[in-house]
């Protein structure tokens, strides 16, 4: 029995382990650490709220999608904006990658705009990626790191994914570190939506 108990705590604090590993850091720390051999940033999983005049920005973002078109998250002030970091062989991005697909869909024509940002992949792969989930919107091909040094100086990106959220008047209203879960998402884009600009 003794055998027993001992395999089952070695086992429980190596379950410990790696759950504190995949979180970002113990101890209460918020600080994202490198899941080996994944090739992607882990986060807390956290999301935090501004409420109106606590709110940094107004962001300005902006550069070449991978159909060689400007997009300008400028030009959609007074809507709210999504902006997701994204790149092809990261898992969570995968895995959020349908419930961004339906946001889009749902609130196309609501006043609410959904644009990728991509630091990482040759054009070839993202629009693969985008192919295969059937992306209605565009992706800023951030290739110089231009893109995410401007979020950088209104809100720190230290995970991929990362989902920050822009009210009417361009200002960030919330971020979703790591994987967007998208019930939350969508309350917050309601909860923009019904704010006045």
């Amino acid at each position: 029995m003794s055998g027993l108990r001992v395999r089952v705590a070695a086992a429980g604090a190596v379950l410990a382990l790696t759950l504190a590993a995949c979180s970002g850091g113990g101890g209460g720390s918020h600080t994202p650490s490198d899941v080996a051999n994944q090739g992607y940033v882990s986060s807390d999983g956290s999301t935090t709220t501004w409420a109106t005049g606590h709110r940094k920005g107004p962001l300005d973002l902006a550069g070449k999608d991978y159909a060689d078109k400007d997009q300008d998250v400028t030009g959609w002030r007074g809507d709210v904006v999504v902006v997701n970091t994204w790149y092809a062989n990261c898992p969570p991005c995968r895995a959020e990658a349908p419930d961004l697909v339906d946001l889009a869909n749902d609130y196309a024509g609501k006043g609410v705009h959904v644009v990728g940002l991509n630091a990482t992949d040759a054009a070839g792969e993202a629009e693969a990626f985008q192919r295969k989930f059937d992306v209605p919107y565009p992706s800023i091909h951030d290739t110089s790191g231009a893109a995410v040094a401007s979020l950088q100086g209104v809100v720190p990106v230290n995970a991929v994914p990362t989902t920050i959220v822009l009210d009417r008047d361009g200002h960030v209203a919330a971020r979703l570190l790591g994987l967007a879960d998208a019930s939350t998402l969508r309350t917050i884009v309601d909860g923009l939506l019904a704010e006045k600009a």
